[in-house]
């Protein structure tokens, strides 16, 4: 079964045990960390005989996580014996990334195999609950539609990580956590059903059917894609290696743990200066690499950023590499005007903010755009009767929350009218 130690018992439950153990540093604040408590518990609970799973609060339990090398949250360790035994997973992490760890660490039965799916049906399926999804399933709520969103981590997306929010209508200032409450809890008293840290296996558009997990097949009759987009990594050597060991994409998630240490901040639009202004209350240095001579941001939140005596600017350079033994340690630089390379060293961590990539790994029976974003029409349908696209997964020009908002309004109010028809 699971339970929740510390660092005074960490030695004795896990790294004196004999057998299996699988660890989860979680944190507070931390959309990631509640997309993987369920995964967590579904396998504690399946191989309670066979593997010991605890969790850890790694905001209490500080020093350990250093001992440790744990720098970002959520993060599974994987221990047989008491030792290490496979790569750490963090982030999103998925159902099957666990039970693939775990059955290749632990030569361990797959006990999921042969679960039989139990099969919904759904007027509207809305995949994906950022903000166009929830606005999508508010408006659907609304009309009275049997409407499910399905979120494959927490309900609220990219915002989530938003430690605040200005230019939202109606809100001076809100942090984009508590925006993104507001907008679920809306969804729910409007009677969306929504089935959050749900990892979608199989998608077939065209019949409108959905397998979720190892469990459960939804038949429906409409569906709004609205699965936005991820951060975008650099691609460089030691990126994938050192994610989770002192890479991060996200500054709410894991900006507390760098309290007073200096780090790096790789990105120069609006959200890494609004980021870098978040993380300058913790830290005690931070230097931001940008490869323009200017940042592409608003005007306020760069006057901001530029009177902070905590923050240095490198204009005009890029990454090459990120260097370490082990966890990141050295960030190799180039300056894009002389050519010149150097290693910057001393920072404890280093944050991406380097924009993201639509999320439509899924969508292989779409028309997509160069970019790989869905094409829809100002209706917000796309080239499948019955199938709409909404928010930063669509192909369109300006990204905010409230156009985001407004495709999900349309996408819902089009999908409406699809069902109606259809009967």
């Amino acid at each position: 079964m699971m339970r929740e130690i510390s660092e005074k018992e960490y030695q004795e439950l896990v790294l004196d045990a004999k057998g299996p153990v699988v660890v989860d540093f979680f944190s507070t604040e931390c959309p990631p960390c509640e997309a993987l408590a369920p995964k967590f518990e579904f396998f504690a609970e399946l191989y309670r005989d066979e593997v010991s799973f605890f969790k850890v609060f790694r905001q209490g339990n500080k020093e350990l996580a250093l001992k440790l090398g744990v720098k970002s949250s959520p993060t599974l360790l994987f221990y047989l014996d008491g030792a290490e035994v496979a790569p750490r997973l963090s982030g999103a992490v998925k159902k099957s990334e666990i039970l693939r760890t775990m059955l290749g660490s632990f030569a361990l039965e797959d006990r999921t195999l042969g679960t039989e799916r139990k099969t919904v049906e759904r007027d509207l399926v809305i995949i994906g609950a950022g903000p166009a999804g929830l606005t999508a399933g508010i408006y659907a709520g609304r009309a009275k539609i049997d409407t499910l969103l399905i979120d494959q981590g927490n309900p609220g997306g990219q915002v989530n990580l938003t430690h605040l929010v200005a230019n939202y209508p109606g809100e001076e200032a809100i942090n984009g956590y508590m925006l993104m409450h507001k907008m679920t809890e809306q969804a729910k008293k409007n009677q969306a059903e929504i089935l959050a840290a749900a990892e979608i296996v199989n998608l077939d558009l065209e019949k409108k059917i959905i397998d979720v997990d190892d469990c459960l097949r939804i038949q429906a009759k409409a569906i709004v894609l609205a699965t936005g987009a991820r951060p975008r990594e650099l691609g460089l050597p030691g990126e994938k290696e050192f994610f989770g060991k002192g890479i991060s994409y996200c500054a709410t998630c894991d900006g507390k743990f760098y309290e007073g240490k200096d780090i790096i901040v790789i990105g120069g639009g609006n959200s890494a200066v609004e980021e870098t202004i978040f993380l300058a209350q913790f830290v005690s240095k931070i230097t931001v690499i940008h490869q323009f001579d200017a940042f592409q941001a608003n005007q306020t939140a760069i006057d901001e950023l530029q009177s902070n005596p905590r923050v240095e600017v490198l204009f005009s350079h890029e990454p090459r590499a990120f260097l370490g033994e082990g966890q990141f340690e050295r960030l190799e630089v180039e300056d894009l005007k002389t050519k010149e390379r150097k290693i910057l060293s001393g920072a404890a961590g280093v944050f991406l903010f380097v924009g993201y990539v639509p999320q439509t790994e899924l969508f292989e029976q779409l028309k997509l755009s160069e970019g790989g974003y869905v094409e829809a029409n100002e209706d917000m349908a796309t080239d499948i009767p019955g199938v709409f696209a909404a928010g930063d997964v669509r192909r369109k020009n300006y990204r905010q929350i409230t156009t985001a908002v407004s495709d999900g309004t349309i996408a819902a109010l089009s999908a409406q009218k699809y069902l109606r028809q259809a009967r």
